[in-house]
């Protein structure tokens, strides 16, 4: 069996996905030219439907009230820690196979890395909803893609059903929150495991990789917090 490449899921929903997407383009772009950029996202209920024809159960559950407060607060402290200005979207019934199925069109088209970039600055710093598909067509749009293509991604059955396929890799892969590192049989898990995830990826020990000062701030948060937001418990 060939051996799986380093890879990591990350979530366009998730406020600890942007901070570790920011971490490694800022302090370690290297690793991400080096990874498999995979999707992850909290099926809608057609998803979820075909994921339950194929015996598939992604390890979610929903979110206590509480949990969502105390996100919100350490989200806040850590985007001062980063030094970024955030924005909290607000998400009307949310269906996140527009964003993340979208990415596969930009993925195929050679732009996925710069379509990441572009749909985490909509959500996170400008408020926009990322399940619009006038959003993300606009996005795709400015990336020289097919805009109606990408807006309409979550209608195409190819493209839904290669998202299936995604979800079900990630519960084989033991996903139960993002951001998810993998390398090997070694998993990591929160953005204050970019660090140990980039010194396994480069086979030098851990203390050797330089831990930036915001990524310093951040781990006694992240440690207790771990990257639970949004409605499913287990995704960050």
């Amino acid at each position: 069996m060939a051996k799986k490449p380093p890879r990591w899921y990350f979530s366009l929903r998730s406020p600890y996905s942007w901070f570790a997407y920011h971490d490694l383009k800022k302090h370690h772009p290297d690793v991400l030219d080096d990874v498999q950029w995979i999707p992850f996202w909290e099926p809608d209920a057609r998803s979820e439907e075909l994921l339950a024809q194929a015996g598939v159960r992604l390890p979610l559950v929903p979110m206590a009230r509480e949990k969502n407060f105390y996100i919100l607060q350490d989200t806040r402290r850590l985007a001062e820690d980063h030094a970024l200005d955030v924005t909290w979207p607000i998400d009307r019934e949310p269906v996140w196979e527009v964003s993340h199925l979208a990415y596969l069109v930009a993925e195929d088209a050679g732009k996925g890395k710069e379509f990441v970039d572009l749909v985490y600055r909509a959500r996170w710093q400008e408020s926009k909803n990322i399940s619009d598909p006038a959003v993300i067509g606009a996005i795709a749009g400015e990336l020289g893609l097919d805009a109606d293509r990408a807006a309409g991604a979550a209608d195409d059955p190819e493209l839904r059903a290669r998202g299936v396929e995604i979800l079900a890799a990630s519960a084989r892969d033991g996903l139960f929150g993002v951001p998810f590192f993998v390398h090997g049989h070694d998993k990591f898990w929160g953005v204050d495991r970019v660090a140990g995830f980039v010194a396994a990826l480069r086979g030098v020990p851990r203390a050797s990789v330089t831990v930036p000062e915001a990524e310093a701030a951040a781990l006694p948060e992240t440690a207790v917090a771990g990257v639970d937001a949004g409605h499913a418990g287990g995704c960050g």
